[in-house]
């Protein structure tokens, strides 16, 4: 991967922070980017700290908005949505080098399956369906329709974070005047 300028540093940073913010306008039932940004960041960001820092801190900013605005945004779960969010991050770095559809496509899914198997195992864990096997599929099966909006909105925020960033490289002219 070719050296990275501070302006492309700038550049994936807004196009982060745009997609944390995002967050607080209303939307779908889990249909937000949270997977989305730590795979993007990871796999367009040549240094690793700055790869898992940068959607980190969007992500912080963007739920202490929620906490102060509704009072959404610190919840049980967190430690496991974070923890999500950076295994997303060891996702994007997978696909740093291979940077095709088909790769971001199955990086995408497999953050979304991931994020939905940690963070239910979470729940249930925390006892909200009993300590049973009847209780584990319980929890499951509640939360499937919950996984529809982190699916897609997984897949539509990678699209719009990647494909926008390969416009901006490819398209825009003063970018072109290196």
């Amino acid at each position: 991967m070719k050296n990275i300028q501070l302006k492309d540093i700038s550049i994936i940073s807004g196009i982060i922070l745009l997609g944390a913010l995002s967050r607080l306008i209303p939307h779908p039932m889990n249909f937000t980017p949270i997977a989305a940004m730590a795979l993007f960041g990871a796999a367009v960001l040549n240094d690793k700290r700055l790869a898992i820092i940068i959607p980190f801190a969007a992500m912080f900013i963007s739920d202490i908005l929620l906490q102060l605005v509704n009072g959404t945004g610190f919840h049980d779960q967190m430690f496991l949505v974070y923890g999500c969010t950076i295994f997303s991050s060891l996702i994007g770095f997978q696909i740093r080098e291979k940077l095709q559809f088909k790769n971001i496509l199955m990086a995408t899914v497999g953050s979304a399956i991931l994020f939905f198997v940690t963070t239910n195992f979470g729940v249930w864990m925390l006892g909200y369906y009993g300590y049973t096997m009847t209780g584990l599929i319980n929890c499951f099966t509640m939360a499937i329709p919950f996984f529809r909006g982190t699916i897609t909105g997984d897949l539509f925020y990678s699209l719009v974070f990647f494909g926008s960033y390969s416009l901006i490289k490819n398209q825009i002219p003063v970018y072109l005047k290196k």
